[in-house]
């Protein structure tokens, strides 16, 4: 008879079902994505990338006002939402860009918000996507919240809550983690696991065995996969979210991947790692793994090759074009979208800002 304990326990070892080679495993538990699927990875995996240098070139030439990149991330980023249904929630990190352009969000807006114009670059609820959250972990909470209110409304809505290894230090993540294990909220929570929070390395993080192992204390089945590995992340994640909507309450979902480059544009990652511990990753790239596999099985036409680096050099002309030219800027939107009504205190401090503006121009 399975216990409880063994129920809630990951795998030993993470999923992984094409190696960094590119060679195909078989699992007990997991069978490999159909070709259609792998395809779509591997188009969404090369717009991602070229999403992600493109953002950073843009950092460089002073349009974005910081970028913290996901490169080598992609297949963390792009699996999380391929997994779900236009009717669920995708709640994201800063880090998640790729997620949120992979939703369908328009790329100039999914940038809105890291180039400081604005409180959020675009409207969360025409893509179902929260806006994206800077202090760790906060938005997991109210991801388990929309989970929890779609089950009492009798939705089949699944709510995809992304955080980082660093996020699970967080009093918010127990917190949730709590919530959603007490009320079966439909959610996943899903652990980019990058070995990294700022400088601080995951082994100053946690003594857990892994990440996944998190879930145990509050009854939410943990389970591990390889990062950069499609396959084994669309297999896990898409367990994972069958289970939330069948009404098996939250799952916990760690992927095993790296920060290859630095936590954002103002960070000097060679204070505290070093290239040795970075070369390894790149050999593990998803990209390069997702295309040989893709190759030895006959599938990857020069036609499809030639379809995804166009799309992606579309996205990288969207981003030049829209970031480009200098945003106008209005001082009063300050204080736009911040309530429903709008307080006494707010109205006082929009006041006082039109007065200091009216002395400044007279």
């Amino acid at each position: 008879m399975t216990t409880v304990e063994e129920h809630l326990l990951p795998s030993a070892e993470p999923v992984c079902l094409i190696d960094q080679n590119g060679v195909p495993h078989d699992h007990p538990s997991y069978r490999l994505p159909t070709k259609e699927a792998l395809l779509d990875g591997y188009t969404q995996l090369i717009r991602g990338r070229r999403f992600n240098d493109q953002a950073s070139a843009l950092v460089r030439q002073g349009r974005l006002a910081v970028y913290p990149s996901s490169f080598g991330q992609e297949a963390c980023q792009l699996a999380a939402t391929m997994v779900l249904r236009d009717s669920d929630w995708l709640f994201p990190t800063y880090r998640d860009t790729v997620s949120i352009m992979s939703r369908g969000v328009d790329p100039i807006e999914t940038l809105t918000l890291l180039r400081g114009d604005w409180h959020c670059g675009y409207d969360p609820y025409e893509h179902k996507v929260a806006p994206q959250a800077t202090p760790l972990a906060t938005q997991l909470p109210h991801a388990v919240g929309v989970a929890h209110a779609a089950r009492l409304k009798g939705e089949d809505t699944v709510v995809m809550a992304l955080v980082g290894d660093g996020g699970t230090s967080e009093g918010d993540f127990h917190e949730a983690l709590n919530f959603a294990a007490v009320f079966q909220a439909p959610v996943v929570f899903f652990i980019q696991n990058n070995e990294y929070a700022i400088s601080v390395p995951l082994a100053r993080q946690s003594a857990a065995p892994s990440l996944a192992h998190k879930g145990i204390g509050y009854g939410v089945p943990g389970e591990r996969a390889d990062g950069n590995d499609m396959a084994g992340l669309l297999a896990v994640l898409g367990q994972a979210v069958d289970k939330a909507r069948a009404g098996e309450g939250p799952q916990l979902v760690e992927a095993h991947t790296y920060r290859v480059q630095a936590h954002t544009n103002a960070d000097d990652a060679s204070r505290y790692r070093q290239d040795d511990e970075v070369t390894p990753w790149l050999d593990r790239d998803p990209i390069a793994r997702l295309t040989t596999y893709l190759e030895q099985q006959g599938w990857l036409s020069s036609e499809i090759r030639a379809t995804a680096e166009a799309g992606a050099a579309e996205v990288a002309a969207q981003l030049r074009d829209g970031l480009m030219p200098e945003p106008s800027v209005d001082p009063a939107d300050l204080f736009a979208h911040l309530y429903a009504s709008e307080t006494q205190q707010l109205r006082e401090q929009a006041a006082f800002l039109r007065d200091e503006l009216a002395r400044e121009e007279a």
